[in-house]
């Protein structure tokens, strides 16, 4: 039986400033740091608040063919990648902590059906979208 969601996966182009971003500027900490077989790091990061959940930090190759990482690194490099939703307590807050701090914002805080939504980019150029639901 499926308990729960315990990793997933936000592609970069750099691993080190991925994790600095995640890390210094959205408040993750550092999970996992280690070089297998043939220099592949695996790398993930995870929120204070949600002990089970890690995010890996992936550079695109394998399992991908040359082929899809390829694809997926223009992806990134045109800033048309997905990451992830992340809910904050009070959007508009959130926004101006880290609009202050240089992160980039495609979209300020909006009221939706569902809540009030920011999009940002990451380092890398994945889109997150900061949510705040209604009650």
């Amino acid at each position: 039986m499926i308990t729960n969601v315990s990793l997933v996966t936000v592609y970069c182009l750099d691993q080190d400033k991925a994790r600095d971003f995640y890390v210094n500027l959205l408040g993750f900490e550092p999970r996992v740091d280690v070089t297998m077989g043939d220099g592949y790091r695996w790398l993930t990061i995870g929120h204070p608040n949600q002990p089970e959940l890690e995010v890996t930090l992936m550079l695109p190759g394998p399992p991908l063919d040359e082929e899809a990482a390829a694809f997926v690194r223009r992806q990134l490099e045109k800033g048309q990648m997905g990451g992830l939703g992340l809910r904050v307590d009070d959007c508009h807050k959130t926004f101006a902590e880290l609009s202050a701090k240089g992160v980039t914002f495609l979209q300020e805080p909006s009221d939706r059906p569902y809540g009030v939504e920011a999009v940002m980019r990451d380092d890398t150029g994945n889109w997150l979208v900061l949510v705040e639901p209604r009650g």
